[in-house]
């Protein structure tokens, strides 16, 4: 028989190898005392974290608040879901609770600053983080934080620097390669934006998100929609410039050239309809093959 603290043990490694439901499924065959223990419960919220199922993450946290007392953990978490669930203001509650017991926690000050971000509060935010950065400088929470700032603060610069020195210093953590991803498709590099996809769903195959980006990066890294990168990086700046074109064309006397440039930017919107869903067919065909 498995003494009950070699269960909990078994939790833990099923969690750092990324196994959220098979540690429910362990959790589930807990003993009655040590099942409603607060290491219990904390590694409970923690895979139903993991698993993005957040009203069942509240209710287990309040479960586990009402059945073993304050507990920074299990109030850090109920706050995360209820950042999730939109409940901003009894998440901050929660949060600030939770650092009222342990105020020095780095991954408690990133999520109050990810609340404070959701809300527009950038500045507090920006205060948060530097907290956390001074008790733990490499921890992924606060290198995903400053990311997160520097979007909603509209530098998408200091975003790009930001998600590059993440990746650097985590080459192998899923956040670090999901972000880098997510700038790089900004940026319009498409290949380079899928791999970093396909690296994090490989380290985090359980992840929906990550496998649904995977799979978009490799729908628009298709060699048919190469034509389509310039929109993609420019987006309404594209148009603006094709429409500006026209226009000054017209304006120089120079009618069978505007006229040549309008015809060719029509093509381009067409093929900017048609192709994707054309090139989704035939990637899925042959994902499926």
């Amino acid at each position: 028989m498995t003494a009950p603290g070699e269960q909990l043990t078994r939790v833990v490694a099923l969690l750092e190898l990324d196994r959220p439901e098979q540690a429910l499924a362990e959790l589930g065959r807990l003993p009655g005392a040590l099942a409603t223990g607060a290491a219990a419960y904390r590694l409970r919220v923690l895979a139903l974290s993991a698993l993005d199922r957040w009203d069942e993450t509240a209710a287990v946290a309040r479960r586990g608040l009402a059945e073993v007392g304050p507990d920074p953990e299990l109030l850090g978490r109920l706050g995360v879901a209820l950042r999730h669930q939109g409940a901003y203001a009894p998440a901050e509650r929660a949060l600030l609770d939770a650092l009222a017991l342990d105020p020095q926690d780095p991954w408690l000050l990133c999520q109050y600053a990810d609340l404070c971000v959701t809300v527009d509060q950038t500045d507090k935010a920006a205060r948060l983080l530097a907290r956390a950065a001074e008790l733990a400088p490499e921890d992924p929470a606060v290198h995903a934080g400053r990311i997160q700032l520097a979007y909603a603060r509209g530098d998408d610069r200091a975003a790009e620097r930001l998600a590059r020195e993440f990746l650097g210093r985590h080459p192998e953590h899923p956040a670090a390669l999901a972000m880098h991803g997510g700038i790089a498709v900004e940026r319009g590099r498409i290949t380079a934006a899928h791999r970093s996809f396909g690296q994090a769903v490989a380290h985090q195959p359980d992840d929906p998100d990550y496998a649904e980006a995977a799979w978009e990066t490799r729908v628009y890294a298709h060699p048919l929609l190469l034509p389509l990168r310039p929109l993609y990086r420019l987006g309404i700046r594209l148009w603006l410039i094709a429409v500006g074109s026209i226009a000054l064309l017209n304006l120089l006397g120079l009618p069978v050239a505007a006229f040549a440039v309008a015809m060719t930017w029509l093509a381009y919107c067409v093929w900017s309809w048609i192709a994707p869903p054309l090139v989704r067919r035939l990637v899925r065909g042959r994902w499926r093959a």
